[in-house]
């Protein structure tokens, strides 16, 4: 396993993209998991979070000579990108209480309004399997996992 793991850390730490697609394939689950853990937030924060963990594997360019090294590694970095994000939400959240006009909110009522149209045109673009996807998760409120056991697939093939 472990010159799987170094060849694989390797391969994207030389940029090569396909190997990325496969570390998160293997890895999205157990990240996910780890962001659950650090954050204890719903699944949205936690899919966010590992969009930043992943992000971050990908400017590191990090090599592994063994997977130990790696989940060592990757503890320490979805926490680290917890805590980023908290502190970022922390900040949101003063800017929004001290900068909130009447006039800001109209503007933001705005862009709303023109965001959700936008949505609206895309979604009669989607096929049938990918509207069934967003009915389940969006619709009836499914977790992603429970999606993927349903269908049969990981819980990484239904996020992407």
């Amino acid at each position: 396993m472990s010159r799987t793991v170094h060849d694989c850390t390797a391969a994207i730490a030389s940029g090569d993209t396909e190997a990325f697609g496969r570390f998160y394939e293997l890895w999205f689950d157990h990240i996910l998991t780890e962001a659950r853990l650090a954050s204890r937030r719903d699944e949205h924060f936690c899919l966010d979070l590992v969009q930043d963990v992943m992000l971050r594997i990908i400017r590191s360019r990090r090599v592994f000579e063994h997977e130990d090294g790696l989940r060592r590694w990757l503890h320490v970095v979805v926490r680290s990108c917890c805590i980023d994000m908290f502190r970022a939400e922390a900040r949101r959240r003063r800017r929004e209480q001290t900068h909130h006009s009447s006039a800001e909110q109209r503007d933001v009522i705005h862009e709303h309004d023109e965001r959700l149209t936008w949505l609206e045109s895309q979604l009669t673009t989607l096929g049938p399997d990918d509207a069934k996807l967003l009915d389940m998760r969006f619709r009836f409120g499914w977790t992603l996992g429970r999606i993927a056991s349903t269908l049969g697939l990981s819980t990484g093939a239904v996020d992407g």
